[in-house]
């Protein structure tokens, strides 16, 4: 077959159908067997920690003061090192619980949660042959000429797949992620070990529906496998957020998507931790962004990203936000959202303790006769309203983050035996976790409240900085 003229698009080879395809049995086994090994590994990892401790323990016993400290310190470092290592070439459902470590407890060493961070976006990737294999399978031939130019080496490798840079026949400068090989078994694998799951989440969340959380992760983790589907959510927000002043979503190039391989707009900016180098007037611009995104997608849009973490954002001057990777997409009908909007009112505006708890009550994140007062409950859950019960600025802190994240995993509370998280609603905690403790990061200040009424779809206040301005001139535009 001659090679075709410049400018002319390369023939595409059909996909093959792979003749050694494993049996439901064999891959049952497979999979058996992975979760054997992954387990062994988490408990070594344990175990080489445990032993660690073990060696350090009589030198930090004889230290005093800063000495002391200081050898804490050096333990908990090379802790992270081996977890982030380990976790690193792991990936998977393991890797994205470092991922969570590394940017919501605050009570971490900041070398550790630096160590940590490495989890965001820069871990040991395939190599350049696996990943054109990949392309080859799905797309039909090798890279070379699927793309005009494509760069072997990839620009960020995560939990379940990685990013190369390539360049189209048209000439357009593409992202492409490609999906690990026999990741799909090491998800698996993770969420087999129910028992493991089970035990870590009663620990965390006593009075919970365990099985119906566990189901929940399932069913959304299994979604970030399925590339076709992240594409089309990644286009649905794409194409709402089309022309917004300050939030940028990567348009989808959908002929050259698959279930294994995303193609879409490449996106430059800085990453997390350049952007932290930032003025602070900057780095509160990039928060408002951030806070708009998350917000206006729940309530306007009834979609939110799972996913929070700040490898998925990349940042320019200015406030303009880019955000990546929609694998963790939940998507609310009004039913659902009728409740949480219910809860905001009556606590934040309408200043209703109860008319609030009977929210909560229907929402199904309270028993009907749960034994505590009003008091008590609004005690125990005032702490994730705080950014938005009355106007004025509010700084997010490390200290907000902490005690967001202490109140959601305080079992002792007397709260806590009566409350649980609905399945609908097990996505949306990513709010208090992950939003919070990434803009306390930025130690983000902001009117948030003044921000929400411009977003709650009961409220629907006037713009109140001049990005919401420009929010609005967007809005009006898209109605016409």
């Amino acid at each position: 077959m001659s090679e075709p003229e410049a400018g002319e698009p390369k023939p595409r080879a059909p996909r093959q159908s792979n003749p050694k395809q494993a049996t439901p049995r064999q891959g049952k086994r497979s999979v058996a067997r992975l979760r054997v090994q992954r387990g062994l590994a988490a408990a070594r990892l344990a175990a080489r920690g445990g032993a660690r401790y073990a060696v350090s323990a009589p030198r930090i016993f004889a230290a005093a003061g800063e000495q002391r400290q200081q050898l804490r310190n050096d333990l908990a470092l090379q802790t992270a090192e081996d977890v982030a290592a380990t976790l690193g070439t792991m990936k998977g459902v393991l890797m994205k619980l470092g991922q969570m470590a590394s940017y919501v407890d605050d009570g971490l060493n900041p070398s550790v949660r630096r160590t940590l961070s490495r989890l965001q976006d820069s871990v040991p990737p395939m190599s350049p042959e696996l990943a054109a294999q990949v392309i080859a399978e799905e797309l039909g031939a090798a890279p070379e000429a699927i793309f005009k130019e494509w760069d072997a080496e990839p620009i960020a490798a995560a939990s379940i797949g990685q990013v190369h840079r390539a360049i189209t026949e048209d000439g357009q400068a593409v992202a492409v992620k490609v999906q690990y090989p026999g990741i799909a078994e090491t998800i698996s694998a993770d969420l087999g070990n129910v028992a493991l799951v089970r035990s870590l989440l009663k620990a965390a969340a006593p009075g919970q529906d365990v099985n119906g959380l566990i189901e929940e992760l399932r069913e959304r983790i299994r979604e970030e496998l399925d590339y076709e589907k992240e594409a089309a959510s990644q286009a649905a927000f794409a194409a709402f957020y089309d022309g917004h002043p300050t939030i940028r979503v990567p348009k989808i190039i959908p002929e050259l998507c698959t279930r294994r391989v995303i193609t879409s707009e490449l996106a430059t900016g800085a990453r997390f931790a350049e952007m932290l180098t930032w003025p602070q007037e900057e780095k509160d611009l990039a928060a408002e962004t951030i806070y708009r995104y998350v917000f206006r997608s729940l309530y306007e849009s009834h979609a939110f990203n799972g996913d929070p973490h700040p490898g998925n954002y990349l940042f320019e001057r200015g406030g303009n936000v880019t955000f990546l990777d929609y694998g963790l997409v939940k998507r609310f009908t009004p039913e659902e959202l009728a409740p949480l909007e219910h809860m905001v009112r009556t606590l934040c505006v309408d200043n209703d303790p109860e008319g609030f708890r009977a929210g909560m009550v229907e929402a199904g994140f309270l028993q009907p006769d749960a034994p505590v007062s009003t008091d008590e409950l609004v005690d125990q859950m005032s702490v994730f309203y705080d950014t938005v019960r009355r106007r004025g600025e509010f700084t997010m802190t490390s200290d907000y983050a902490t005690s967001v994240t202490r109140k959601f995993f305080d079992f002792r509370s007397p709260v806590a035996p009566y409350a649980s998280i609905p399945r609908s609603y097990v996505i949306v905690q990513r709010i208090n976790l992950g939003l919070f403790s990434v803009l306390a990061e930025m130690n983000a200040t902001g009117d948030w409240r003044a921000i929400a009424e411009e977003i709650w779809p009961f409220f629907q206040g006037p713009p109140s900085t001049p990005m919401g301005e420009a929010e609005a001139a967007w809005k009006a535009a898209r109605q016409r």
